[in-house]
Parts: structure tokens; sequence; C-alpha cells
């Protein structure tokens, strides 16, 4: 009987007098859902029922629970990649563009930690949903091709090592920024120190720039 009367909610029309309002309300609920419980432990009747609408809305403009994940993932690698675009990098010497990225990349994640939260989630699956989503590629691609004039140019201007992988450099301004966000709980309790304080935030960000610029200097 249940699943006759999820049916019946996904069949029927949607109506809604500000549709992007309620497709965004949908959305940040979810983000926060899947984020904290991840894929498998995130509900759609929880989401509805923190949400201004309803599963039949759901439904209507994310056909399913994956649909919702996916579109979930695809905003949160948008609103990062959208950002990383204002930051002007193209106008700024390679070093100080460098500089720039990885401490917005670390700022980012510190500050939307449920960022880094749906991308473990999202590695506990395999990556088996962001491989189902063309959208998604299409929009990191654009992290890439960032990196990669800014690498370029730092070449060009024989203040960047020749033979480095602009991949490898965003994974690794990636890696050391989104560590001090999983690992801070852990980390902090090992070794008795407060890896959230605004002191030891500061440190650590600056340790990430410059062990990003020595890895890339000529």
């Amino acid at each position: 009987m249940r699943q006759d009367r999820d049916a019946e909610e996904k069949s029927q029309p949607a109506r809604s007098p500000d549709a992007e309002s309620t497709r965004r309300n949908i959305l940040d609920v979810a983000n926060e859902e899947f984020a904290t419980k991840g894929y498998s432990g995130g509900r759609i009747d929880e989401i509805a029922a923190r949400t201004n609408t309803s599963k039949r809305m759901i439904y209507y403009y994310f056909g399913d629970k994956e649909g919702l994940y996916l579109a979930v993932l695809e905003e949160a690698y948008r609103r990062i990649r959208t950002i990383e675009d204002t930051l002007d990098l193209d106008h700024l010497e390679p070093e100080e563009a460098l500089a720039k990225l990885a401490g917005f990349t670390f700022d980012y994640q510190n500050e939307n930690q449920d960022f880094i939260r749906l991308v473990m989630v999202e590695n506990i699956h395999n990556g088996e949903h962001l491989k189902k989503a063309r959208a998604l590629h299409d929009v990191n691609v654009t992290a890439i091709d960032k990196v990669k004039r800014l690498y370029q140019r730092g070449v060009a201007a024989q203040v960047f090592r020749k033979g480095l992988d602009p991949v490898d450099i965003h994974m690794t301004i990636s890696a050391l920024c989104f560590f001090n966000v999983s690992n801070r709980a852990t980390f902090s309790a090992i070794f008795e120190r407060d890896m959230g304080s605004p002191k030891a935030l500061a440190k650590r960000r600056a340790i990430v720039i410059d062990t990003i610029l020595r890895y890339v200097r000529a």
C-alpha cells in the first residue's frame, strides 16, 4: 500500500507559485540531510517534512532519491567552481594567483564543511553516482583548465618548474585543504590540539599555501 501511495505521489503534477524557490528549498534541506546521514541514511520523507513542499513536489523536480542526491552534488560542486571564477586569477602574477587559489580553497572548505562530507559520502559509494552525471564532469573540468592556464603562465615566466600535471596540482591543493576538515576531529583528539581554533586554522592555511608554492617553484 505504501508503495502504491508513493507511486501516486510521483505521478501527480506539481503546482508551485515559485518553482525556483521551491527547488532551492528542497536542495538546501537535502544537502544537509545527505551530508549528515549519507546517501543510504538520507530519507525523502524527512527531507519533505523539513521543506516548504511535499514528497510529490520532490519527485516532480528530481524524479527519485538518486536524482535529488545527484542534484545536490552538482549544486555543491557548481557553487565552489562559480566562486572560483570570480577570483580573477588570470590577471595576477602566477605565484600570487596560485597562492590565492590555495587560500580560497582552504577557506571555502573550512566554511562549507557539508561539502566535504558530501564528497566523503560519494567516496564511500566509490563514486558510482558521480559516474552517472556528465554535468558534474563538465562543471569540474573548469577547475583543471584554471590551474592549467595558471601553471603554463608560471612556466613561461620561469617561476614554475616544468613537467607538472595540472591535475596533480589541483589534487594536492584539494588534499591539503580537505584533510584539515575531514580529519580534524580525530587529529585534534589524538594529538590534543584544537585544529579548529582561529590560530590553528591561520597557521595551517599558511602552511598549505607555502607547501603548494614550494611544490611548483622552479
